[in-house]
């Protein structure tokens, strides 16, 4: 046939680090290497995540507390129970709290004498506690009627010390004073115990009628409401007491309400005439270590001032949250379950379970530290060093995730909305890892024998028969006719060409085509497909057909490439070895010069043709995309040609052509040019299309890309990783997008209950900004080392392209999966610039996401209920999220300014643009 080089002398790059002369020697170092990671390695770097784990929840020292609670305010409704909705405590629950209490504390006080609660005096009378009963008074005026008579049938019993009328009813507005006053008259008429009704100290402060009215000021100091820091907030309750003294000497005080909780939203502190500046930027913080050191300061304190007082509260209250916000559920000493949150004496600590969940994270990490390291025996030592530290960070994020739900309260909802963000989150973390798996390999890789060169073309003289198929539908004439010149310009004698116009309608447009192949001479062929099914690939399949019968090698090019005249003589050589099912070159494109928007996207392109190309061909798995692939014919029609069915029948012909036995040969040289899109929205239109194909790729071959697939199903392992790892990304942009609308849910929902919704901070901090960090420096990093004629602002700029088409990709990965098909998408060519209005048109989904990112933003910067620094953090995850979308505007902005600018000039030859795949 020809005179062919051996098939083992095929040209490739040897690996520096291959064994040569003693492959035993090369064997042992690998061995001694994986011991030293496994013995020494490896139990540092867990060690190293133990020890920040340990630095992060350090035990904090408050002075002890070893006496008896004077009082605690007792609601007994549990996990599960809520008035709101009439669902009460049974008595037996109530005896058992009872039980629970009688030794801990003095007194309770309450809230309500119906709905069960009327039995609490009778009940605590049995374990020795005396109770501040308390009348619920409010708008209902029926219930304030029942609340009243039952208080006064209690109010007679030896245990019950003082009398409550309401509780905070004009803090909200439940009724006027006036109203209040004439209940507190009313039950005062039939009650001769201590009797007042339960308020701040501002309301007490500004009515003075009210406290004629009451036996002594019932007051409420809860000074997290207020902001103020936990360091000042003892302090604070005491100038409170001293306050109320001053405007009401010799009126008897008794505190009702005191405390701090556990958990909930960051209070910024509230502003007041000659508040310091610096003072405003302080704020309280909920948290277990803040309650319990509160806790044991006030208690202390109160002991030394003798003061009367009910701590706020004795358990947890779930129901609470949807009335008074997050914090309303964890006032409690004990938890909803009856458990103490903290001790009154000893160290406290945030976590006091953080040694599981730091062990669970060193534990997650661990198992795939080790498979990379069993797996990936050519990375270098950093390289595994560097992996085994990411994969800590990744498994200490899904603990730290996981222990800042804990202890929390849920419903249905939240349980639905938490799994579906630790899942989400999950996935991501998945995807970094891939990413990261990519990352090390590149950086540190020892593969080298894979590395495919082009053949010497003086040093090689193939004859195989090749056939060159040219799919055109509706292309610029003049474009089609500088492609099919290159080709005629080939340095290669046995070839023939075939164009197949796959439904163009206007023959003004085809018609000059099939001229110009009849000028080419019979090596020339042109095919016109009226309503021919099956888009590229229903015409690609019809040129199979008509292929000659001596032909042994496919080459598909698109209309736009010139390609070189040496592409076939120095490639085609690669089909001596008879496993050989494809070769691939890269793409490369002609016209980046031409502007701004076409050098973004130009590098945002070579990134993957490379890093990922060359990457996945060390392991036999590259992508095949349809221009520049050369194939052999019989293996395409071993497995059935192009799928029609699959709008990406490139790809989808290469994982056919594994699946059947097949080698690849990817030869990262650029042996012909193309366009780039003119337009955002062909550049666009361009990318949904390959996300969306490979959705469907996964869907049809998901026996054999399955990670527990058998070997029987044609795939290797590392070709079902690389395959999956490499469209992982996609599937995370989906789950971003996801993420990305339950952030805008929540934030609309927190502005509009400011006091009623806690930002869920821990959930979204790692899958965006801390991903987002990841992958920008890995990116540039990796530019930096495999694309090395790209400048960092061009590496940049191609970052900005990759982040404008997030939205598509997470779009096309969605449809995807609950569509079975789309339509082919072709890409568009020769489009004029839109004008700037376009702009905003191309790219208008993407700009109304960034005007709500941007709008809740400036919301939460603009309310003073959310200055705390925790809605500042999710402020960041807010722009975080909205850099994709930014970018995508930025990129439109881009691409239509030389329209904007530009002068008039005579009317240029057509035929200067975009690619058709």
């Amino acid at each position: 046939m020809m005179d062919r080089p051996d098939p083992a002398s095929l040209p490739a790059e040897p690996s520096p680090d291959a064994p040569k002369d003693n492959p035993r020697s090369w064997r042992h170092s690998v061995f001694v290497r994986q011991a030293a990671f496994f013995f020494i390695v490896l139990p540092l770097v867990i060690a190293a995540n133990l020890a920040v784990w340990a630095a992060f929840n350090q035990p904090h020292h408050a002075e002890a507390w070893t006496g008896e609670i004077v009082g605690l305010s007792y609601s007994p409704y549990r996990q599960g129970q809520d008035p709101t909705q009439n669902r009460h405590p049974s008595v037996a629950q109530m005896e058992e709290d009872m039980v629970q209490l009688s030794g801990t504390v003095q007194a309770i006080r309450t809230y309500s004498v119906i709905r069960g609660q009327e039995n609490i005096p009778e009940l605590a009378a049995k374990y020795g506690l005396s109770v501040a009963v308390g009348a619920w008074i409010g708008p209902d005026l029926e219930r304030n009627e029942r609340e009243l008579e039952v208080l006064i049938s209690l109010a007679p019993r030896r245990n019950v010390v003082r009398v409550l009328v309401g509780n905070e009813a004009l803090l909200r507005n439940d009724l006027p004073v006036e109203d209040l006053i004439e209940y507190i008259k009313r039950a005062k008429e039939k009650i001769w115990k201590p009797l007042s009704t339960a308020e701040p100290p501002h309301i007490w402060l500004n009515n003075p009628d009210l406290v004629d009215a009451v036996d002594y000021i019932a007051v409420q100091l809860l000074p997290y409401w207020e902001g103020i820091p936990i360091n000042e907030a003892v302090n604070s309750v005491f100038e409170r007491l001293d306050e109320l003294r001053e405007a009401y000497p010799g009126k008897p005080i008794v505190v009702t309400e005191v405390g701090w909780p556990s958990r909930g939203k960051i209070i910024p502190r509230r502003p007041y005439p000659g508040l310091p500046e610096w003072e405003l930027k302080t704020e309280a913080v909920p948290s277990l270590v803040n309650q319990a050191t509160f806790m044991r300061e006030f208690l202390n304190r109160a002991k030394a001032e003798d003061i009367t007082y009910y701590v706020m509260e004795a358990f947890d209250q779930p129901w609470k949250a949807a009335e008074e916000g997050a914090a309303g559920a964890f006032w409690g000493i004990y938890n909803a379950d009856r458990q103490p949150k903290f001790p009154m004496a000893g160290s406290i600590s945030e976590a006091p379970e953080w040694r599981f969940w730091a062990s669970l994270a060193a534990g997650l990490a661990l198992v795939p530290a080790m498979l990379f390291m069993l797996r990936q025996r050519h990375v270098r030592p950093v390289g595994v060093v560097f992996f085994a530290v990411l994969t800590q960070i990744a498994g200490s994020a899904i603990a730290w995730a996981g222990l800042s739900v804990t202890g929390l309260y849920f419903t249905w909802v939240g349980i639905t909305v938490w799994s579906f963000l630790f899942f989400a989150q999950g996935l991501l973390l998945i995807v970094l890892l891939a990413e990261a798996i990519e990352f090390v390999e590149v950086i540190w890789t020892r593969h080298g024998s894979r590395h495919f060169k082009p053949f010497d073309e003086n040093a090689v003289s193939p004859t195989a028969m090749v056939s060159i198929h040219v799919p055109i539908h509706n292309e610029p004439p003049e474009m089609v006719r500088e492609t099919l010149q290159a080709l005629a310009n080939l340095d290669y004698d046995n070839y023939e060409v075939l164009v197949l116009d796959n439904n163009t309608v206007d023959p003004e447009v085809w018609q000059p085509v099939r001229d110009y192949c009849a000028q080419l001479g019979p090596r020339f062929r042109f095919f016109h497909l009226e309503n021919w099914p099956g888009f590229k690939a229903g015409a690609l399949n019809f040129g199979l057909e008509k292929t000659a019968e001596e032909a042994e090698i496919i080459a598909v090019i698109d209309s736009d490439y010139q390609v070189e005249p040496s592409w076939l003589k120095v490639l085609v050589p690669y089909f001596d070895k008879q496993d050989v099912g494809f070769v691939q070159g890269p793409q490369d494109y002609r016209d980046r010069h031409e502007s701004a928007f076409k050098n973004m996207a130009y590098w945002e392109y070579a990134g993957f043709f490379h890093i990922g190309m060359v990457q996945r061909n060390n392991f036999n798995a590259i992508i095949q995309h349809g221009t520049m692939t050369q194939v052999r014919k019989s293996a395409l029609k071993r497995v059935g040609g192009w799928a029609e069915w699959c709008i990406c029948e490139d790809a989808e012909l290469g994982i056919k052509l594994y699946r059947a036995g097949y080698d690849s040969v990817y030869v990262n040289h650029s042996f012909g040019r193309g366009l780039t899109p003119d337009t955002l929205s062909g550049y666009i239109t361009q990318r949904f299309r390959w996300a969306y194909g490979a959705v469907q790729i996964v869907k049809h071959h998901w026996d054999a890309l399955a990670p527990w697939a058998s070997s029987k199903k044609g795939l290797t392992g590392a070709q079902r990783y690389y395959f999956l790892a490499g469209w992982l990304p996609w599937f995370a942009d989906g789950l971003a997008l996801l993420f990305t609308t339950a952030s805008i849910v929540l934030s609309a929902w927190a502005l509009y209950q400011p006091h009623m919704v806690s930002l869920p901070v821990a959930a979204f901090l790692i899958p965006t900004i801390g991903s987002f960090v990841f992958k920008f420096v890995r990116s540039l990093w990796l530019y930096a080392v495999r694309v090395r004629d790209c400048s960092f602002i061009e590496s940049l700029g191609a970052g900005v392209a990759a982040l404008g088409l997030t939205h598509t990709v997470a779009k096309a990965m969605l449809n995807g999966m609950i569509t079975t098909s789309k339509p082919f998408i072709r890409t568009p060519k020769c489009e004029d610039k839109p004008p700037l209005a376009a702009a905003f048109i191309q790219v208008r989904e993407e700009t109304v996401m960034l005007v709500l990112l941007w709008g809740l933003t400036a919301g939460f910067l603009l309310s003073p209920d959310f200055a705390d620094s925790q809605s500042r953090l999710w402020v960041g995850v807010l722009l975080v999220q909205s850099v994709p979308y930014a970018s995508a505007v930025l990129l439109s902005l881009i691409n239509v300014m030389p329209s904007l600018f530009r002068r008039k000039k005579k009317e240029e030859p057509a035929g200067v643009l975009s690619p058709a795949e």
